[in-house]
């Protein structure tokens, strides 16, 4: 047996019937139940029960063209994880929210609210949203540019970060005889002024027990690697090689360092879509049964949003036509680019590049064993390519199942995996410090200049 003194960290990502776009037809899955609550709350207490560290919930604000085959839609984040915090106690709750149509004083109240009902388990995937079928039920046109997507991003931060810190911790006092609830000193509006948001504050609710959610994020591309390294406190993140992986894992921990942050304290969880199996036959047949349901419309569409070129007068069986440059790509330029290199580098047809993403949409997948899995897991965490992984199980809830009944306890066996919650909130399980409230310090260190 192994042993390690660190431990990776997982999350398991719940989409619907399951990650893999066929998921929906396959025999074991339920999708009547992606809209009742007592079917994503059962998969939240498998997750629990095998210690996952959080579940996350990816989240759109619009219906694709691609609705006829795929059953990619559900319910919005804050009401299904205020659900299943009810039914759970430790496994943290993240939620994806777009900084591009939504306000920051919204936001932050919702994740404080969160944060609050869950007891410290609240996280916020923050993304800059893809798409102009997004822009188009904003009252836009089009999308807005990608560095503007990030530059408003970036402000959206400071706003939320700084209406959660209006409070100070200790700002309510109930005092019944002297009819005192709060101290107003403590309680600040932040007056900010910026260039696309103009924000007075205070928030109305008090500073939740984490201070903050965690802060996660999703995006690979230059200007996503920056933010994250400024901002994010775990990554969301898609390699398919070893190699990759450890260069985008030093690289982002370089400039989290660079930024002045403990890069211990940015967490970089690649995705992994395991299909698993009693034998690696058995786990590449039940791939293979999977890659026979997807739809090739539906998987021609998908492929031609991510690469921006339609390839629907292309043969299945060819290969891709000339791809566009990256600068020209105002959707997911990460994503672009891990699907063109991958593309080029194992030759693959159209179609074999469909199912070879239909699991992940550019995730790894693996399909093999529970200890060839583990065997995975363990050489990116042990070589420098990962501090833990955000788990795809291919459909749900087997999927899941499957994994915590076998690949968790392979885990735990090499010292690699916890067997027991040793907190309370989301930051505990990740090992990340509570953030010391900005105008809470600010005052001390006035205070202590005045004395001086």
């Amino acid at each position: 047996m192994s042993k390690h003194k660190k431990q990776m960290n997982l999350n398991v990502f719940i989409m619907n019937a399951g990650h893999h776009e066929a998921a929906w037809r396959h025999p074991g899955t339920e999708p009547h139940n992606i809209t009742d609550i007592s079917y994503f709350q059962r998969i939240a207490q498998i997750a629990e029960q095998a210690k996952f560290d959080s579940l996350f919930l990816a989240d759109g604000l619009a219906v694709s063209n691609n609705i006829k085959h795929g059953a990619f839609v559900g319910l919005e984040p804050f009401t299904l994880l205020s659900a299943l915090a009810a039914v759970t106690k430790q496994i943290g709750l993240i939620g994806t929210v777009s900084t591009t149509y939504n306000e920051p004083f919204h936001v932050a109240r919702k994740f404080a609210s969160l944060d609050h009902i869950s007891k410290g388990r609240a996280g916020w995937n923050i993304v800059t949203s893809g798409s102009d079928f997004e822009a188009s039920n904003f009252s836009s046109d089009s999308h807005l540019a990608h560095h503007k997507r990030y530059e408003r991003a970036n402000e959206f931060l400071r706003v939320t970060t700084g209406l959660w810190d209006s409070w100070e911790d200790d700002a309510i006092v109930i005092d019944r005889d002297a009819g005192v609830f709060a101290q107003p000193d403590k309680v600040r509006a932040i007056h900010h002024e910026g260039d696309t948001f103009h924000v007075r504050g205070p928030l109305n609710i008090p500073r939740s027990p984490q201070g903050y959610p965690v802060l996660v994020q999703a995006g690979s591309s230059e200007d996503g690697k920056e933010f994250a390294a400024q901002f994010a406190e775990a990554i969301f993140t898609a390699q398919q090689t070893l190699a990759d992986a450890q260069q985008f894992y030093r690289d982002v921990k370089a400039r989290a360092a660079r930024h002045g942050r403990n890069p211990d304290e940015l967490k970089i969880l690649p995705g992994i879509c395991a299909v698993i199996g009693a034998t690696e036959s058995e786990a590449k047949e039940k791939e293979q049964q999977l890659n026979e349901l997807t739809v090739p419309e539906y998987g021609l569409t998908q492929l031609s949003n991510m690469l921006g070129i339609s390839l629907f007068t292309y043969p299945l069986d060819g290969p891709l036509p000339e791809l566009p440059n990256v600068s020209d790509i105002n959707g997911n330029k990460s994503r672009f680019q891990l699907v063109a290199d991958l593309a080029g580098r194992e030759k693959l047809t159209i179609r074999q590049l469909i199912h070879r993403l239909a699991g992940g949409r550019g995730h790894r997948v693996f399909a093999g064993t529970a200890v060839q899995v583990a065997d995975q897991l363990e050489e990116w965490f042990t070589q420098g390519g990962s501090d833990g992984f955000n788990v795809m199980p291919p459909y749900l809830p087997a999927g899941l199942e499957e994994f915590a009944a076998q690949v968790v306890p392979e885990l735990q066996r090499r010292g690699l995996f916890r067997t027991e919650y040793q907190g309370s909130t989301l930051r505990e399980h990740f090992g990340l410090s509570r953030p010391v409230n900005q105008f809470a310090a600010a005052a001390v260190i006035s205070k202590n200049s005045q004395i001086i």
